[in-house]
């Protein structure tokens, strides 16, 4: 499973096996089964959270009770409420495994000092940290920019894999669509 994080660590930069086994203790493994939160709304968020396995989302619940999803992390994905976990306070929102899911997770301090200890890291988080919120970016631009069916089709085509792995319901939340209006273009393409 650390496997997976050393790998990926040396797609931005180089991290050597020796330096990787003293990075390693920084970071706490977990298990979630299908539906479990590692995250939820109205707690700090004190954990940022690598999957090396298995699909995780974010969401939130609106003011109707809707459940609206704003990410999904798969393997190799970073996933945590950033300023919640920056600041050590309160999240307004909740990390669900969709699937089983392996994750590697690290607190604020053991991030802090790890970066401390490993400097070479810093450009690594930083690459994480902006390519997050340039996707985050990009999404809002489609919600404001392009059609319904055209948000979905941008979305089969950017993501196919993720569009075979997920549920309809959760393609839909993270839309901004009802499950049935997703039927309703799935059934017109």
């Amino acid at each position: 499973m650390s496997n997976q994080l050393f790998k990926h660590f040396n797609q931005i930069v180089e991290v050597h096996e020796h330096e990787f086994q003293k990075i390693v203790p920084f970071f706490d493994s977990c298990h979630l089964s299908k539906k479990e939160n590692i995250l939820e709304a109205g707690k700090k968020c004190h954990l940022n959270h690598f999957a090396s396995a298995g699909c995780l989302q974010m969401f939130f619940i609106s003011g109707d009770g809707t459940e609206r999803t704003i990410r999904f992390a798969t393997e190799n994905r970073w996933m945590t409420d950033y300023l919640a976990f920056q600041n050590g306070t309160i999240t307004d929102f909740y990390i669900q495994a969709v699937e089983d899911t392996q994750v590697l997770s690290i607190t604020y301090d053991k991030q802090e000092k790890l970066l401390t200890l490993f400097p070479k890291l810093e450009k690594y988080f930083r690459f994480v940290y902006q390519t997050s919120y340039g996707k985050s970016l990009t999404m809002m631009k489609y919600l404001y920019d392009f059609s319904k069916e055209d948000i979905y089709f941008h979305f089969i085509e950017q993501s196919p894999e993720l569009a075979k792995r997920l549920p309809q319901y959760l393609i839909a939340s993270f839309l901004g669509f009802t499950p049935e209006y997703l039927s309703k273009i799935k059934k017109r393409s």
